[in-house]
This record gives structure tokens, sequence and C-alpha cells, in this order.
């Protein structure tokens, strides 16, 4: 009988140190020169900025690009993209003022704000209809009628784009949130119904729809595909309805190569522009996409010290000073997050040292949960107590997406260069 290993243990050799930038690699020695164990992200802003232009110069002008906040919502990182984005997507009030602070600082009078998210409270939706955010995303009949009850009340008219989960769409991607049951959207079939309810709500203004059925693709044409769809769907449906389509929003799900630096082949932004240049939506009528990892994965790095190289029954294991905690996405979703061992020459004289040199060794972390594993059997050179293990690609849904409040131990540090 056959075992079939998750990703995470599929055998492969740690990248070399020098495949971190050396800025970044001179930024975590001087934090390993600390009194406390290293435990932190780096940013750099500049990455995330040239993702951005990368993608915003591909697109027609029809198009536009809002950065999804929640793949990380660190203030530095957000004012780096706010000069080559068009807007900002949001699924919180905290993300909204992070949205709406990086726009001040910008001198922008409108609100090129989106807002997503299945389950908007009251607070929520009368935070973005004060705003007078671009769209609200809206998820139900229940949402509708709470946005028109609020925006009434506040003597104003909320601009909504109805969330749809369509019966099939032609993209795929690790994570799905449209073409099967899900918590996500209006089920296509009952659309037309609740269109009508909306349209006759006297606090909402339907601009458009919002279609966003799958995450990390990684594939330009079906990508490109089903942008194409969600904009000729959105024609039909808004004709048949008898309303005026000026926003469609595609969501994001432009996926990132997270073992590009072994050869995994990226997301090809110039295909995927040349391909979107050939659809043609209605006149006067605004396409927004929602990139978020796209944006931000390859601007960060996680590093964590390694406190303690341990030895069991023929097997070798770095424990960090960090982990699930810190950074959780691969165990969340198995992805694979090789790592770089970033040699640290300072000691404690008179502590032993342990080490692996040569050895296949599993990377731990600090929680009292053999969950706590965030690579398997990689192989590396040498690794020390002392040394730093450094993650690549961390820059989305790192720190946000971690456990900060697991055995009390304290949150990893987040730097910009």
């Amino acid at each position: 009988m056959s075992i079939v290993l998750p990703p995470s243990a599929y055998p492969r050799s740690a990248y070399p140190p020098d495949v971190v930038p050396a800025r970044v690699r001179r930024r975590l020695l001087e934090l390993a020169e600390g009194p406390e164990p290293v435990s932190a992200y780096v940013y750099d802003g500049e990455v995330a900025a040239g993702r951005a232009r990368e993608l915003r110069e591909a697109l027609p002008e029809w198009a536009a690009v809002h950065y999804a906040v929640k793949a990380n919502s660190f203030p530095g990182v957000v004012r780096a993209l706010a000069p080559y984005v068009d807007g900002f997507e949001v699924a919180s009030r905290a993300e909204l003022e992070l949205a709406l602070a990086a726009l001040r600082e910008r001198d922008r009078e409108d609100v090129p704000v989106v807002a997503a998210g299945p389950a908007k409270s009251v607070p929520v939706l009368t935070a973005l209809v004060r705003a007078g955010v671009e769209a609200i995303n809206a998820e139900s009949a229940l949402e509708l009628h709470r946005i028109s009850r609020i925006a009434v009340a506040e003597g104003t008219t909320a601009r909504v784009a109805l969330r749809v989960n369509p019966a099939g769409i032609p993209v795929t991607g690790s994570l799905r949130m449209g073409g099967e049951p899900s918590q996500f959207g209006v089920p296509e079939p009952d659309v037309p119904a609740v269109l009508a309810e909306a349209l006759r709500l006297p606090g909402v203004e339907v601009t458009g729809f919002h279609i966003h059925a799958a995450s990390n693709n990684l594939d330009a044409d079906s990508q490109a595909a089903c942008l194409r769809w969600c904009v000729e769907w959105s024609a039909r449906t808004a004709r048949a309805a008898g309303f005026a389509l000026r926003h469609v929003d595609v969501g994001g799900g432009i996926g990132v190569a997270f073992e590009e630096l072994a050869g995994e082949k990226p997301f090809d932004v110039a295909r995927f522009g040349e391909l979107a240049a050939r659809v043609e939506p209605p006149p006067g009528v605004k396409v927004v996409l929602e990139p978020g990892r796209f944006l931000v994965a390859d601007c960060g790095w996680y590093a964590a010290e390694v406190t303690d190289v341990k030895h069991s029954y023929g097997s070798a294991f770095a424990v960090l000073r960090g982990g699930i905690n810190h950074f959780q996405l691969p165990t969340s979703w198995d992805l694979v997050h090789n790592v770089a061992v970033l040699p640290v020459d300072r000691w404690p004289e008179g502590l032993p040292r342990p080490e692996a040199a040569g050895a296949r060794v599993t990377v731990v972390g600090e929680l009292c949960t053999p969950e706590d594993t965030l690579l398997r059997d990689v192989r590396v050179d040498r690794v020390r107590a002392g040394d730093l293990v450094v993650f690549p690609y961390a820059g989305s849904y790192g720190w946000e997406f971690a456990m900060h409040s697991f055995l009390g131990h304290p949150v990893a540090e987040r730097h910009l260069l």
C-alpha cells in the first residue's frame, strides 16, 4: 500500500542563504544582535509597489486594481501600494480605516473602496455607508435590507454590487468560493428575485455585481476567461433586470508560485493583460480586480531563531522561536514554504550548540502541539541553534493569519525596510 504524503512532506533541499536579498539579510542579522530571540517579518514596500505597477500597466484602461487589504494590513505596506493601485478592498472597520488613511495621504477626494465579507455586522455596514465607499458587495437579501435601512437613516443612498455565487465558472484555484454550495453570495438561480427586491429598496443604488469564485489561480488563460465570463454575464443580467450596469467586480484569484525559486511557473501577467484587453465591457463599465496575495506575497520574509536542534529516533528537528502562532499559512493550507538558513555567528560562550549537518530536518515551532510543523524533511547543509530560518514569500496572509494568542507568546515583530 502506497502512502500519500502532503506537499509539505515532499523531499526538497533548503534554499541557499543568498536567496534572501542582501538588505533583508542585513536587517535580520541586526535583529539577531538584540537581546530577544528573533521572530519577525521584514517587508520591502518597493517589491509590493513593483508588483502593483506590473499588473496595472498590463491591464486595459477600463480595469481597476483594488488591493485586498486582508492579505497584508501592515500600514507601511498599505502606504507603499497606495500610489500604484486604483483603490482598496476591505472586510472590516479596521481595514476601512487603513484604506481611508492611505487615500487621505494621496489627497483622494473620492472613496475608491469596495467592501466584502459574508457576515457584515450593522456597525460595519454603518461605517461603510458613512464613508461613501464605491461599492458594498451585498451578500444576501437581508444584508441589502440592512444597508437600505442604514442609508435611509443617514439621509443617503449606498452604492451596492450584488455578490453572486455562479453555478459554474471557468477557473480553478486552491480555494473555491463559487460554483458550489458556500456561505458566499447569492446562488445564481436566486439572483433575479434578489435583484428585483434590491432595485425596490429606497436606500440602495445597485451598480453591478461581485463575482469572486476561486483563489490562487496560476493559469493566466483561465483567469482571463473568468474575467470575460463575469463581464458578459453581468451585462446580460443587468439588461434583463432593467438597470444600468456600471460596476463589475471580478474579485482576486491571481495566484503565487510559492516555489518559484525552485522552478514553479509563476502567473503570466503579460499574457493575462493581453487576453483581458480582448474583452469589451459595455461603455462606462468599470471592471474591478481585487488582488491581494499576488501583490504582496514576495515582499515579505518571516524569520525565526532556532532555539534548539533536537534528534529523536533518527529524525532531526529545528525548533523555532515562533511557529503557527506567527506563520500559520503553511500548516492550514498545506502550502510548501521552503526555507533558507541564515547563519548567525554569535553564540554564548560555554553553552553547547546542537546542530544538524547534511541531514533532513523538520522545522517546528514553540507551541505545545504536534500541529506546529511548518516544513517536513528539508535537506540542509547545516542548521545550528542560534541560526535564523527564513521563509520567503511570507508577505501575504502571514502575520494577519496567525494564531497570535495561543499560549500567550509574544507576537512576531514587523519591520519595513
